[in-house]
């Protein structure tokens, strides 16, 4: 019967000889060790990876030698199964075979060798054999109760390995204080990874050197939007005013959250050259921008800014228009008496036929908050569309309208169905758009009731 299996076994389909393998590996016959041996030679890679698990199942000390032969193997996987059998089998005398591995060029077969050791239970006997095994078991943070001694194995993951790695050895050389690390920060902004290049800049944000701006201005121009948006901050730290020309640039970036980064940044810096800009920024579409630039032009306390701001009380947004009523008041407490007040007097006058109610209503009561006089024009006040003060529910359900519970958006455009409140038939009209049925019907029902 041996005979013929030993046949089997040098059929020229290496799938027919896997087959044999796992037939074997299944009787568990003691036997069979031998031709599982001479199998660990096959010319195909996944039978010899086959023959060596199947080693495993009869603990046979016979088959430690020709593993630990088959460590040398041309083949990664070959290597890791041998080395994942060696661990197995218990046999300490693999110890010396496999330490070499540690530094083994694949990835897999380094990991696999210092977990088998682990299981024979060797332990580093020096930093450099710690740092291996660490570096092999991948959980980079244990680098730290290392130190210095732990930044060349790092730099070298960092340059060479693949981009999770390289990702993973970025944030741990962040947390090690060593002399070398501004360096090899500024070497990884060059990485084709954007989350290593985001990475990279933080790090160099902590540091705050001011030597690394000229390198962390380049990637304001990145081609990754949130590399971008990290860029601004770490510019800001790094450089200080003299990012400013380039945050004002930054101002008029395609992504939102870099142009608010950028207004925000501008504000911290206190540099009143950018107002023109900031100002420029409050009519932007996104809300979080707007609140940005509104932000930084109150921290800037140019009373140039005062006109626009005064328009963003009008604002679509509620927020929005809170922030900026706050920014008046701190640009000049007297603003509704100021000459920029009567200067946003045409704005304030168009947006009285506004299709958003909120908008309406704002430049009503700036209206009458500013107390005209009366040799003052006021057309448009006279043409303006017929007005009441809304109910004061309105604001609190029109926010429940795109609360997360869906019970409490139906209920919210239930109850303005019941108001018949008209300034409602803006946020009703979004809410008819609801990813839930149910509070679309609701919606639409309660529009209907409007009109």
């Amino acid at each position: 019967m041996l005979w013929w299996t030993h046949q089997k076994l040098r059929a020229s389909n290496p799938q027919a000889r896997l087959a044999v393998v796992q037939q074997l590996a299944m009787e568990g016959e003691a036997k069979s060790v031998g031709l599982l041996l001479l199998v660990l030679k096959d010319k195909d890679a996944d039978v010899r990876c086959a023959a060596a698990k199947a080693l495993v199942a009869f603990q046979d000390r016979r088959a430690a030698g020709p593993l630990m032969e088959m460590l040398k193997d041309t083949v990664p996987l070959a290597r890791a199964a041998a080395s994942e059998s060696l661990g197995k089998l218990g046999d300490p005398l693999a110890i010396d075979r496999l330490v070499p591995l540690l530094r083994d060029q694949d990835q897999i077969v380094r990991a696999v060798a210092a977990r088998s050791l682990h299981r024979l239970g060797w332990r580093p006997a020096t930093d450099s054999q710690k740092i291996q095994q660490i570096l092999a078991l991948g959980n980079l943070q244990m680098l730290l109760t290392i130190g210095s001694e732990a930044v060349e194995p790092l730099l070298e993951l960092m340059r060479y390995g693949p981009p999770n790695k390289q990702l993973a050895a970025v944030k741990t050389l962040g947390q090690i204080k060593d002399p070398r690390l501004t360096r090899s920060m500024l070497e990884a902004l060059q990485k084709d990874s954007p989350a290593v290049r985001i990475a990279a800049l933080d790090n160099l944000e902590r540091i705050a050197d001011p030597t690394t701006y000229p390198d962390v201005e380049k990637l304001l121009k990145d081609t990754n939007a949130s590399v971008r948006t990290t860029a601004v901050d770490t510019a800001t730290r790094c450089g200080g005013k003299r990012a400013v020309p380039e945050l004002i640039k930054a101002l008029r970036d395609t992504f939102w959250d870099v142009r608010r980064a950028a207004a925000k940044a501008l504000g911290s810096i206190g540099e009143k050259s950018a107002v023109p800009a900031l100002c420029e920024l409050v009519h932007d579409p996104d809300n979080d921008v707007r609140e940005a630039a509104i932000g930084a032009l109150g921290k800037l306390n140019d009373p140039s800014a005062l006109v626009s701001v005064i328009a963003a009380m009008m604002d679509v947004e509620r927020t929005v228009r809170n922030l900026a009523q706050a920014t008046v008041r701190k640009l000049n407490p007297n603003w509704d008496r100021s000459d920029s007040a009567r200067e946003a007097l045409p704005s304030i006058q168009a947006a009285l036929s506004h299709p958003d109610y909120w908008v309406r209503y704002s430049a009503r009561q700036l209206l009458e908050q500013l107390k005209l006089d009366a040799g003052q024009p006021v057309a448009a006040q006279e043409e303006a569309i017929e007005f009441s003060p809304p109910h004061m529910a309105l604001p609190l359900l029109a926010d429940l309208l795109f609360d997360r519970d869906r019970d409490l958006r139906v209920a919210a455009a239930e109850a303005l169905g019941r108001l018949r409140e008209r300034g409602a038939e803006s946020v009703l009209a979004t809410a008819a758009r609801d990813a839930d049925s149910d509070v679309q019907r609701a919606a639409q029902a309660a529009l209907a009731a409007l009109n």
